[in-house]
């Protein structure tokens, strides 16, 4: 099946210099969520914009649905909805107003069930007829999706979605984010947030200084790089390593022993209990430890 969206040899170069997109190649696939991880000055922002027409690389090609960007314009920018970091948007209209109006500026003809549907979709029926003043600040990114979604794009780009918003608002529109997906929406993500990209996105790219240097199934990052550790604190105290033990590279922590594995290693756990047991010590505890996407995020950047 052909990507939804291709980048292929991407650079954007400053006057001054500074490369902050560094020869990308990127596909996307129909019906993902994928996220863009990166720090401050990544390039995540710049690699959003050259996509949807806001800022100009210095050279590479974008393709979406097979429609060149530079050529077919029109058709390209027709299929991308853009919800930006920043709210943007008349603060005195009524909401439903300004959707409807996002509509228009695509030469599209009203639609008022598709738009109701929208604004069902995102929790905002009732808040149709408000001044956008009004609305919280989660509201208001609710209805800058609704916008970029107002002319049925076939992706939606969302720079940072959930930035100021607190943590209930947050998980309201992961569920709204998940409707859209259902919906037939592929959605490209850029997030601080590795909770929100470990919980949603189907796979993961980690940009740093320009460049992509990774690109991933979530499931698949966690089990390649992702370690767990097994502590354990044992009934009797334990002054020194036991012989059968010390093959199993145990770390001390006061007085419980940690043991570091992943998917790989599995088999070492059994044999680690098993060595355990027959030494005949009891436990009094065993707590589990999981390593996270952040902790990935900056053993890869680093």
């Amino acid at each position: 099946m052909s990507p939804i969206l291709e980048i292929k040899n991407l650079n954007k170069i400053y006057k001054s210099g500074f490369k902050a997109l560094d020869d990308i190649n990127l596909e996307i696939q129909e019906g993902e969520i994928f996220a863009i991880l990166g720090p401050n000055g990544a390039g995540k922002t710049t690699l959003i914009s050259s996509i949807c027409g806001i800022g100009n690389p210095s050279s590479g090609t974008i393709s979406v649905s097979g429609f060149d960007y530079v050529e077919n314009y029109r058709e390209v920018r027709r299929m991308i909805g853009l919800v930006p970091q920043e709210l943007t948007t008349d603060m005195f209209e009524k909401v439903v107003d300004t959707v409807n109006f996002s509509r228009g500026l695509f030469g599209l003809q009203p639609n008022k069930l598709y738009i109701e549907k929208i604004l069902e979709d995102l929790s905002l029926s009732d808040k149709r007829n408000n001044q956008i003043k009004s609305l919280s600040g989660g509201m208001k990114r609710r209805v800058m999706i609704a916008k970029a979604l107002a002319h049925e794009p076939k992706i939606l780009f969302l720079d940072e979605p959930t930035a100021g918003v607190d943590v209930k608002l947050r998980e309201s529109m992961w569920d709204s984010v998940a409707q859209l997906r259902k919906n037939g929406v592929t959605i490209i993500l850029t997030t601080h947030y590795i909770e929100e990209a470990e919980k949603m996105a189907d796979r993961i790219g980690i940009i740093n200084k320009g460049k992509i240097i990774l690109v991933e199934e979530t499931k698949t990052l966690m089990k390649k790089l992702g370690k767990k550790e097994l502590i354990f604190s044992f009934v009797e105290k334990i002054n020194s390593m036991p012989e059968s033990l010390a093959a199993f590279n145990l770390r001390r922590d006061g007085d419980d022993f940690i043991y570091s594995y992943d998917e790989q290693s599995r088999n070492g756990l059994n044999s680690l209990i098993k060595a355990i047991n027959d030494l005949g010590i009891s436990f009094k505890d065993i707590e589990t430890k999981q390593t996270s996407l952040e902790d990935i995020f900056v053993q890869l950047v680093e």
